[in-house]
C-alpha cells in the first residue's frame, strides 16, 4: 500500500491532477516521446496527445517541445513545474509514509486480520524496557531519541520514545520540534524521571557538580552521540563553561543507562550521567541534576490499543518506582 500525492492545480477555472502532471513528467522525462506519456496513461498516441494539449492550454503554457534527434523535452516551464511538484512530493513523503502505516493497520483489523504488531523506536529507560519485555504486540529498537523521533518522523516505525532533557519538545530544535500537531502528530508525556550524575559507592571523589569532574581526575563514561541524555550532558557542561575536551573520558560511550552504571560499579570509570534507578540497581551514589519528561509520540491518527495498553501499564509501574514520577496536569 503506498498513499501518493493528490490534489488538483487550479488556474482560473481550470483544473488539472496533480497525479497526472506527475505522469507526464515522468514519463516524457524517461521516454522523451508522447508515445512513452501514452503507454503510462494506457491511451491512444492521439488520445494522450491530446490530453497533453489540454492541459497546456489549461496552463497557458506549452510543456513539451519536439527537437529533431533530440524527441520530446520538457520546455522551461515545463522543468520548472516538475521540479515544483516532485519539491512538493518529497516533503510530503514522510508524512505519507507514517499514514501509510497507520492505513494498514486499520485495516488489517476491519478485514479481521489482526491488527498486528506496532514498531516502537525508543530511547533508552528502564522502566520502559521492563513493562515492553514479554510483549508481542510491539517490536521495540533501542536507539537514541534523535534517531528515534527521525524514524518516525521518516515514516519507519509506528511510534518514538524520546525526551529532551529539561526541555519541552518545541523548545529542544530539530528533530523533536517537528513532533507537532501541524505534522499529524501527538507527544503523550509518558512520566518523569529524574537523571543525574551516576557516582562510585559513597562518592570516594567528593563530586558535587559538573565542574567537578574538570577539576580532578575523575574518569567519565558518556552516553552515544544522538541520546537525550548525552545533549543534556553538553548542556550541562555549556552552562558551566566547560568543553567536552575538560572532561576525561568524554569519547567513552555506552547505549544504556545500565551499562553506563554497570562501568562505573566495576570500576572502570567514576562517573557519568543516568537515571536514578540505574544508581539504585547498582548501588551508586546519585547526585541530581533535575527532572526531565519522557514522551511517547505517534501519529495523531493511529488507533492502536496495543499503545494504549502500554501507556496505562507505564504508568502504573511509575507509582511503585523510585526516581519516576507520573506528569503534572498542565495548568
Amino acid at each position: 500500500m503506498v498513499l501518493g500525492l493528490g490534489g488538483t492545480v487550479r488556474i482560473g477555472r481550470n483544473a488539472i491532477p496533480v497525479s497526472d502532471l506527475k505522469i507526464v513528467f515522468e514519463a516524457i522525462g524517461r521516454a522523451r516521446s508522447v508515445q512513452g506519456l501514452a503507454d503510462a496513461l494506457g491511451l491512444s498516441y492521439r488520445a494522450a496527445w491530446a490530453r497533453l494539449q489540454a492541459y497546456e492550454a489549461a496552463l497557458g503554457r506549452p510543456l513539451v517541445h519536439k527537437t529533431r534527434g533530440h524527441g520530446t523535452e520538457l520546455t522551461a516551464f515545463g522543468s520548472a513545474l516538475a521540479e515544483a511538484v516532485s519539491a512538493a512530493a518529497e516533503g510530503l513523503e514522510a508524512g505519507f509514509g507514517r499514514e501509510t502505516r497507520v492505513l494498514e493497520h486499520r485495516l488489517r483489523s476491519l478485514l479481521g486480520d489482526g491488527a498486528g504488531g506496532l514498531a516502537l523506536a525508543a530511547s533508552h529507560d528502564p522502566l520502559l524496557v521492563e513493562v515492553l519485555s514479554g510483549r508481542a504486540d510491539i517490536e521495540v529498537s533501542v536507539m537514541g531519541s534523535h534517531a528515534a523521533v527521525t524514524r518516525l518522523l521518516d515514516g519507519q516505525v509506528d511510534a518514538a520514545g524520546f525526551h529532551c532533557g529539561a526541555l519541552a519538545p518545541e523548545a529542544a530544535g530539530a528533530p523533536f520540534s517537528a513532533v507537532n500537531a501541524s505534522a499529524g502528530l501527538v507527544a503523550h508525556p509518558l512520566f518523569e524521571r529524574e537523571q543525574g550524575l551516576l557516582l562510585a559507592p559513597g562518592n570516594p571523589l567528593g563530586i558535587r557538580s559538573v565542574a567537578d569532574l574538570a577539576a580532578g581526575e575523575a574518569r567519565y563514561v558518556n552516553r552515544q552521540k544522538g541520546s537525550g541524555t548525552r545533549q543534556w550532558f553538553d548542556r550541562l557542561l555549556d552552562e558551566a563553561g566547560l568543553s567536552p575536551g575538560a572532561i576525561r573520558g568524554y569519547g567513552v560511550e555506552e547505549f544504556t543507562h545500565q551499562a553506563v552504571a554497570a562501568t562505573i560499579a566495576c570500576g572502570a570509570a567514576d562517573a557519568g550521567l543516568g537515571v536514578r534507578a540505574a544508581a539504585e540497581r547498582l548501588g551508586l551514589f546519585f547526585l541530581s541534576v533535575g527532572w526531565e519528561t519522557y514522551y511517547l509520540a505517534a501519529s495523531r491518527s493511529l488507533d492502536a490499543p496495543a499503545l494504549d495498553a502500554l501507556i496505562a501499564a507505564v504508568k502504573a509501574q511509575v507509582a511503585r518506582t523510585p526516581g519516576y514520577r507520573g506528569v503534572a496536569p498542565a495548568p
